[in-house]
């Protein structure tokens, strides 16, 4: 016990405070819309995310989020709902501290992001839930996948987010078995 309390008193007070493990954070909570005319005359698509970080671990997150993604034309007509968790490791380039002199994170955060490079904030996740209604017989079913990104904190707590996620859903938006997927590109705002 009296070597893990002198440890304990070592670390400095901001080291102690991002391991810290918040359950229901405050924020980050974040509402997405998209719509888009599709390339058919009468097609259309409409999405819509609400999502809230669940728990937080110094860069590690888990956010639960709520999705809608709909879209008709004349051949079809789908309407998803689904639930979803993301787990999300933050500043994942921080791995690359190496070598002293030059440190390859810095080198990345550099091209990447620019001027921006201090106060981006790059993750990378998994997707996992379920479909809870959707086309044909085969819902509740279940959706996985992934998603990189950045954040950028442009204010007392208000962020914009850049997302590129990866969907496979359980089914099939003609209501057939199979899987469907999406490539999903979002741009938000976390409050």
């Amino acid at each position: 016990m009296g070597v893990l309390l002198g440890v304990w008193f070592a670390l400095p007070s901001h080291a102690l405070a991002q391991e810290r493990l918040e359950i229901l954070p405050l924020r980050p909570f974040n509402i997405d819309i998209a719509l888009r005319q599709a390339f058919t005359p009468n097609g259309r698509e409409v999405g819509l995310q609400a999502g809230l970080t669940a728990l937080t671990y110094g860069n590690f997150e888990v956010g639960a989020t709520y999705q809608y993604f709909g879209f008709a034309s004349n051949d079809q007509k789908a309407d998803l709902h689904s639930v979803y968790a993301n787990p999300r490791w933050n500043n994942f380039l921080d791995v690359l501290d190496f070598p002293s002199g030059k440190p390859i994170n810095r080198m990345l955060r550099h091209l990447l992001f620019g001027p921006l490079e201090d106060r981006a904030v790059p993750f990378v996740g998994l997707i996992g839930g379920a479909v809870l209604a959707g086309p044909g017989k085969h819902a509740p079913t279940y959706l996985y996948g992934a998603d990189i990104g950045v954040r950028f904190p442009v204010g007392h707590s208000i962020s914009l987010e850049l997302t590129l996620g990866y969907f496979i859903y359980g089914l099939n938006f003609e209501g057939q078995g199979g899987n469907e997927q999406q490539l999903l590109l979002t741009t938000g705002f976390f409050f």
